[in-house]
């Protein structure tokens, strides 16, 4: 089967200081030839005059030229590094695309083929995927850590650890029978351990909270000033604040940063009884928007507060005249000075780190948890037998979960979806 050779930008678009210009197959390095008249050594950067087919001169530009499979696809690779202005950008791919064999690029297909040479891994391809779109210093921290190969290199290792337990099991089932034969008396130990390391892993913090952001929930009766604390949090008027009780009937959802970490701000409806339809209907979703609160400010009476593991009591309008003062556990806070903002925001910040990964630590996606949970679950139903032929059949197991966690097997409608999330020329 021929492998065409693509091309496309790969960096911003322009107008840009700077343009890269990736082309990556079989035909790159005559491609490049046809530009820029000869290529450097390998891996070696060197000046050059970009020319059309007519020899008309598109751009000085410097060019790359990298040989597979040491490559960033595991193919022939040419670059150019050219003058960032759209006229010269699209000179240069349109004296490309007159060059037979070659076609533009699609989205994430560089990428795409870098995992299929195997430059890369799926849990890689995915961190890097998360990296283009982290907009927090703490997603690109994990993503970067992701998408470097740290959960690439540990499912590895373990890999190796259950080809020994299987040549093990097999080894055993060799000589099932043989009365001068003592079976492995530590195979089930063993493998119980390292279920144990995977069952560590997966009681880590994931990345969807990270991705996501954690939903901090500000909730009390009408009239509280819950709409005004989120607008001071925020920083700007998102929510409208007036004296009248159920001004606000429906959630309001503010993402915001704080020291790094990805938040969702969610203002909600006053909590109290009410007759209205449409009021009583924004209530109703406010409950259980409080009951799904990562982590919960509450803007009420203190005995009045629901049931939460990490509620914050909040004393709002801290700064009125003849306002009481703060009971004992709660934070006094006015959003017209700025007052207690600050304390208030280093507790959020305290409790919503509870949910998040630790810094530059790997964090496992649903997907990656759904196929370490699977192997796992193969190790841990080894207790109910010593049988060899079972164990190896559960080993077995456990190993085409590590495949489908890596790529190797099983998950074509998975990169579909995941190719699709990056951009063109990526």
């Amino acid at each position: 089967m021929s492998i065409d050779t693509i091309y496309a930008l790969s960096s911003g678009r322009p107008p840009a200081a700077v343009s890269i210009i990736r082309v990556s197959g079989p035909r790159a390095h005559e491609a490049g030839r046809v530009l820029a008249g000869s290529l450097p050594d390998a891996r070696q950067a060197a000046l050059r005059t970009l020319r059309d087919a007519k020899g008309g001169v598109l751009d000085e530009a410097l060019v790359l030229r990298f040989d597979g499979p040491a490559s960033a696809t595991g193919e022939n690779t040419v670059e150019f590094q050219c003058h960032g202005g759209r006229a010269v950008v699209d000179a240069v791919l349109a004296a490309l695309a007159q060059i037979e064999g070659l076609r533009v690029a699609a989205p994430g297909e560089f990428t795409r083929r870098a995992f299929e040479n195997g430059r890369i891994d799926l849990t890689e391809a995915e961190g890097l995927a998360d990296l283009i779109e982290a907009e927090t210093e703490t997603q690109r921290k994990a993503a970067l850590a992701m998408a470097e190969g740290g959960l690439r290199h540990q499912v590895e290792q373990w890999q190796q650890q259950l080809l020994t337990l299987s040549a093990r099991a097999e080894a055993a089932i060799d000589y099932v029978g043989e009365d001068d034969v003592e079976p492995d008396p530590t195979l089930v130990e063993d493998a119980t351990a390292l279920g144990a390391e995977l069952s560590s892993w997966l009681d880590r913090p994931r990345v969807e909270p990270l991705k996501n952001g954690v939903r901090v929930v500000v909730a009390g009766p009408p009239n509280a000033g819950k709409s005004s604390l989120l607008n001071a949090i925020a920083g700007e008027e998102r929510a409208i604040v007036t004296d009248i009780p159920g001004t606000t009937r429906d959630h309001i959802e503010v993402p915001l940063s704080l020291d790094g970490m990805p938040i969702v701000l969610t203002d909600t409806a006053g909590l109290r009884d009410t007759d209205q339809l449409v009021e009583r209907i924004g209530v109703d979703r406010a409950r259980l928007i409080v009951e799904r609160a990562d982590v919960l400010l509450w803007l009420g009476e203190p005995a009045e507060a629901p049931s939460h593991p990490r509620l914050v009591q909040v004393h709002s309008r801290a700064d009125l005249p003849g306002r009481a003062a703060a009971p004992a556990q709660s934070i006094a806070v006015s959003s017209a000075t700025g007052e207690g903002l600050r304390s208030l925001l280093e507790r959020v910040a305290e409790l919503a780190s509870a949910f998040l990964p630790g810094e530059s630590a790997v964090a496992l996606n649903r997907r990656q948890a759904a196929h370490i949970t699977e192997a796992n679950n193969a190790l841990r139903g080894l207790r109910i037998s010593d049988d060899p032929v079972l164990l190896a059949e559960q080993f077995r197991t456990a190993r085409a979960a590590f495949d489908q966690l890596t790529g190797r097997a099983g998950i074509e409608e998975v990169l579909d979806a995941l190719f699709g999330r990056f951009c063109l020329g990526k």
